[in-house]
This record gives structure tokens, sequence and C-alpha cells, in this order.
């Protein structure tokens, strides 16, 4: 029998006073007052998992009843944990990666973790200078996105010595985890559904490149892919762009002065393709009798348009879990993968259809 659970059973019908006892502070407190050592405190308390759950409920009742916070800091100086895991994303709102946190964080409360968030807008000193101030307050482990950094970020990450995942990118020859989807391979597979329409003139919104090896990856798949069928997309139909509606619609109204005009757009994220989808409605081209649009990741907004947007849509909540469960295998020094494809899907909606006869 564990030694927490002879101490249960030793004072299981032991009441529970505190009037007229002399306070013996934080710990020692609920320790005495739960009749258990200090030791089987901490375990509640860090590792809830060891203990039995007749012996945690009454640790967290008495713990309850006199109101004791957990003095996180001093825990920290004497496991060097702070049970606390970081994660860096370039947008915290919409899309696969608000999905991708809600899953991280279930995922990494399981395991007894704190998830703290932080944005860098694709801002590559931002990122780094977020990473910095996560280090210097003690975060046990990163969790971030994209694998490609600058070499004074990979040198403080190697020197700071901290386990960290990279996340919405696969590589199976990297040093460090990788997570997510293989990004090119989507987009050809995407690129493969529109020609096997019949579409032989593309237009792209891209996602700018910069601080995005993930943008930068699909980009390269639709050339790839247009390649292999003996097709490209001429430069003025090519326009690149960040994340927001406002952006996808000015830079339609660039592609529409193409000559001749894309029977398939194809958008490099799902902002740029909403606004791509509402401005050909504005000017009156038929979608997809006109033009066929598509996007990349699956908000809610795409779904509920007068035209559905067919996109690849990424199982970003499974990132989240597997990242979370990588990570926290790191801190806790367990075995751990060393990466994990996860897989996309193209969803067909009213926005595609086979091209229009000129």
């Amino acid at each position: 029998m564990p030694a927490g659970d002879r101490e249960l059973k030793a004072t299981k019908n032991r009441s529970i006073k505190t009037d007229g006892e002399k306070p013996l502070g934080g710990l020692r407190q609920v320790a005495a007052i739960a009749g258990v050592s200090t030791a089987t405190v901490s375990r509640v308390v860090n590792r809830p998992e060891t203990v039995s759950e007749a012996l945690r409920k009454r640790v967290e009742m008495v713990v309850d009843q006199l109101g004791w916070i957990p003095n996180g800091a001093a825990r920290a100086l004497s496991s060097n944990r702070t049970g606390a895991i970081g994660a860096i994303f370039p947008a915290l709102a919409l899309g696969d990666f608000a999905r991708a946190i809600d899953a991280m964080q279930d995922a990494l409360a399981e395991r007894n973790f704190l998830l703290l968030l932080a944005r860098s807008q694709y801002d590559a000193d931002l990122e780094f200078n977020l990473a910095r101030k996560m280090v210097e307050r003690g975060v046990d482990g990163l969790v971030l996105v994209g694998k490609t950094r600058t070499e004074g970020y990979e040198q403080f990450l190697s020197k700071a010595e901290i386990p960290y995942v990279n996340t919405f990118v696969y590589d199976d020859t990297a040093k460090r985890p990788c997570i997510g989807p293989d990004n090119a391979q989507a987009m050809e597979s995407l690129v493969d559904y529109l020609v096997s329409l019949g579409h032989k003139r593309f237009g792209m919104i891209a996602q700018t490149t910069r601080n995005n090896d993930r943008a930068a990856a699909r980009r390269e798949g639709v050339r790839t892919a247009l390649a292999r069928h003996g097709l490209a997309i001429p430069p003025e139909s090519i326009v690149e762009g960040q994340w927001s509606i406002e952006e996808g619609r000015m830079l339609f109204r660039r592609i529409v002065k193409a000559d001749p005009l894309p029977t398939a757009l194809i958008c490099g994220n799902s902002l740029l393709a909403v606004g791509a989808v509402l401005e050909a409605s504005e000017l009156g081209i038929e979608i997809p009798k006109k033009m066929s649009i598509v996007g990349y990741d699956d908000i809610e907004l795409m779904a509920e348009l007068p035209v559905p947007i067919t996109t690849v849509r990424v199982a970003s909540d499974e990132v989240g879990r597997v990242a979370a469960r990588t990570i926290a295998d790191l801190v806790d020094r367990k075995p751990h993968i060393a990466g994990e494809r996860i897989p996309s899907e193209i969803i067909i909606r009213a926005s595609t259809g086979k091209p229009r006869e000129d």
C-alpha cells in the first residue's frame, strides 16, 4: 500500500478542525489537518495521478477550506520546474491556430501543465524576444510554429537547453520534433483536383513567405504540381498578402486585371479566400461559373458564405494534442516521438467547378 494511502487509512475517521489549533502555515498546515505528510500534499498538488482518488479528494478538501495557494516560485526552486509550457503563435484568434491552442491547453492540463501564450504576428524579431522572455520566466518547454529561425535564435534555444517542438510543419529529417501537415503536398493535391476539373489558367493570392516557411512550402507545392501538368502561373496572375479579408478583397481586384482572366484562383489562407469571394460578388464575377476559388485552412465563415469555399482542412486540433503530449514527454524526460505528419483533406464546396468555356 502506498505511503499516502496508509496515511489516509490511519486518519479516515479524523475530523477536520482548525479552531483553536496553532496555524502551521501553508504546506505544513494542510498536511497536519489532512493527517498526511508534506510529501503527500506535494504529490497531490504536483502529480495528482500518483495518489489514490480518495486521498486526493481529502487533501483537496483541506486545501479548499484553508484557501491555500501553493507557492509556485518555491516549487520551482525546489524542483527546477515551473509546470508552465510557453507557446508562440503568429496569430491566436482564427483558424488552425485557434483550434490547435484549444486542444493543446486541454491536453497539457491532463499532464498538470499550464499553457502560456504569446503572439508574434509573423515578426521574427518579436518571436525571438518573446521566446527569451518566456525562458527567462522559467517555462519548462516551448511550442513553436514552423522550423526556420535565425542563427541567433537557434543558438539561444540551444544554449538555454530548453525542450521545444515545431508545429504546423512536417520534416522527418529535422533535429527537433515537427508536428503538422505536409504543406507542399496538401497544395499539390489541391492543384491536382482543380486540374482534374479541367482548369489550365491559374492565379494565386499567396500568403507572404516572410518568417513563414509554411507559406513558402504551400507556394512551392502549387508550382510543383502545375509543372507536373505542364502549367504555370503568369507573373501578372500572382500577388502576395498577409492575413486579412480586406487584403483578400484588395488583391482580388489586382488579379482580375489579368488578361486572360484565370479560371481558378488559389488563395494562401482562409481569410484571403473569403476576401476574394466577397470581392468577386461585389464585381459581379460569378463563382464558380466564371472563376473557381479555393483556400487553405477551414474557418467557420467559409462554409457559411452564399458561395461556400472549397479549401484544405488540416486536423489542427490533432496538431495541438500531439504537440502537447510531445513537449510534456520531453520535459518529463520520457520517450517521445521524433515527429508526426498530421493529415489534411480537401473539403469540396460550391466555389469550385469546371472552367468556363470562352
